[in-house]
């Protein structure tokens, strides 16, 4: 098995740790392997390929960090054919958010979403997706 060395700030260390140790995982190694896992298995979701999709984004991060907002800002000019409609609101005292409502392929959701992820001081990144079809299906039943 290969090694590999890998950054991150000495607070999410110790929550790395202290899950291992409460969840009963051998070690730090064996929680980053399953979250690499679950991560790279996300978007294999067969049953979403080749489907229009609805999706909701929602980031999390401090006011104070302007980088991260200019860079909502950017993706959200960058992917404007896939962003239906974005909201910007303030949480808490020191907290951001934002919301992203997407249409589109599976392919454009997961580039999109790996962009906000893969973005310097992000708090957190939540979202869901659902079959634009399936949805409308529903709907035509219930009238």
């Amino acid at each position: 098995m290969a090694v590999v060395s890998v950054s991150m700030p000495d607070e999410l260390l110790e929550r790395l740790d202290e899950f291992a140790d409460e969840h009963g995982y051998t070690g730090r190694s064996e929680v980053v392997r399953e979250a690499s896992r679950n991560l790279l298995g996300e978007f294999e979701d067969r049953r979403l390929e080749d489907r229009d999709l609805m999706a909701v984004v929602t980031v999390l991060f401090d006011f104070e960090t302007t980088s991260v907002e200019e860079r909502m800002m950017h993706l959200r000019h960058e992917h404007e054919a896939l962003v239906k409609s974005n909201v910007h609101s303030h949480v808490g005292n020191h907290y951001c958010l934002e919301l992203f409502i997407l249409e589109g392929s599976l392919e454009d959701v997961s580039t999109f979403v790996g962009k906000i992820r893969a973005t310097q001081d992000i708090l957190t990144v939540d979202y869901s997706v659902l079959p634009v079809d399936e949805f409308a299906g529903s709907v035509e039943q219930e009238a």
